[in-house]
């Protein structure tokens, strides 16, 4: 039977995923539809490896996490029963694999900005070629919450801007209290700017 293998190289990180052509969804030899296996290398790690699941479960948390770091949103994906969790620490992201095997224990990897980047790309080269027809469990991209969007702005920053123009506004009124009345030589007050043109008609008169 036909065995398939496609790469996705990048500067840090190898992804390697193989499988076989599901002909009973009318796939070609080409395709690759019943994923075997796959293999992950990052520079300095020791290689992973699993079944879809597996990668299945790292491409739904790697991926919506770089997507919210880049809109400036720092939050782990995954929890303690998840196979894969990552989480901001730092300046680094923190990858925990926990292994399907018993009394395996779980690996930690520390990845830098690029790192992730890397990894990225790999798993969406993964997810959009057309070579691999495999369907993909993942997480909708729907719009951030603008809440999530908001509290990325130190609450500072987000009080800032009205309480500096709430204060320039009673400085304005206040200052406009000081100003003098202006009179008339004989020391009383002048009339109001909407009379002057009747007083002057009544002095045309």
């Amino acid at each position: 039977m036909l065995n398939l293998s496609f790469r996705y190289d990048q500067t840090a990180v190898r992804l390697q995923v193989e499988g076989l052509p599901d002909f009973s969804a009318g796939h070609g030899d080409g395709a690759l539809g019943i994923l075997s296996g796959w293999r992950l290398q990052l520079v300095g790690s020791p290689e992973l490896e699993g079944k879809r699941e597996h990668l299945q479960a790292l491409m739904a948390a790697v991926l919506p996490y770089s997507r919210h770091r880049i809109s400036g949103v720092s939050r782990a994906f995954g929890d303690e029963t998840s196979v894969v969790v990552i989480s901001p620490v730092g300046d680094r992201h923190q990858l925990l694999l926990r292994s399907s095997q018993p009394n395996v224990p779980p690996l930690t990897l520390n990845l830098d900005d690029a790192e992730l980047a890397d990894l990225v790309r790999c798993l969406d080269d993964l997810r959009l070629d057309s070579r691999v027809q495999v369907h993909w469990e993942l997480p909708i991209d729907y719009p951030l919450p603008r809440q999530e969007l908001a509290e990325r702005v130190p609450l500072g920053q987000r009080l800032g801007a009205p309480l500096i123009g709430g204060a320039a506004l009673f400085l304005i009124a206040g200052l406009g209290l000081l100003l003098p009345v202006p009179r008339n030589l004989d020391g009383t007050l002048s009339p109001a700017t909407p009379n002057a043109p009747e007083l002057q008609s009544r002095s045309d008169r």
